[in-house]
């Protein structure tokens, strides 16, 4: 075992608390943005509610959910490393499924942007069947972790 491993080895507990404090800080912007996007959706462009929206979508995106996602990555990527668990099954799958939330939020990133320059073509209901998928996506993720099928 490395030198960094082991002194990381030594904070395993803290990295698991500042990565699921992260996860929470990432999945509630995850779930709030495109309900703010569903409110977009449904106000005059121009108008001072769709003025207020670009500033909380912004805001949200900025301070919120795209520091939350580096801190997910990194806290997660150093225990997968520390603990091995990059070598099991249950880890991979998980990782492919934050792989599919990283670009959903790439997405609701590009999102921001559209609405921000009064440029967005898609539906309310869009935003309302979209909004229900980072939860699908975190079930699949916290019964890879807990339960760890395939081990």
């Amino acid at each position: 075992m490395n030198s960094v491993v082991m002194f990381l080895s030594n904070y395993i507990d803290w990295i698991k608390a500042f990565h699921v404090m992260a996860v929470i800080a990432w999945m509630a912007g995850m779930l709030y943005l495109p309900r703010l996007f569903v409110y977009h959706t449904e106000v005059a462009v121009g108008s001072p509610e769709s003025a207020m929206l670009k500033r909380m979508e912004y805001r949200l995106l900025k301070i919120i959910v795209n520091p939350a996602m580096i801190a997910v990555w990194i806290f997660g990527l150093t225990l997968a490393y520390v603990t091995g668990a990059y070598e099991d099954t249950w880890f991979q799958m998980k990782f492919v499924l934050v792989v599919i939330m990283s670009g959903l939020h790439g997405f609701f990133a590009t999102t921001v942007k559209r609405f921000a320059a009064d440029a967005n073509t898609r539906s309310t209901r869009f935003y309302r069947i979209i909004n229900e998928v980072p939860f699908v996506l975190v079930i699949g993720i916290v019964i890879l972790v807990i339960i760890q099928p395939f081990g």
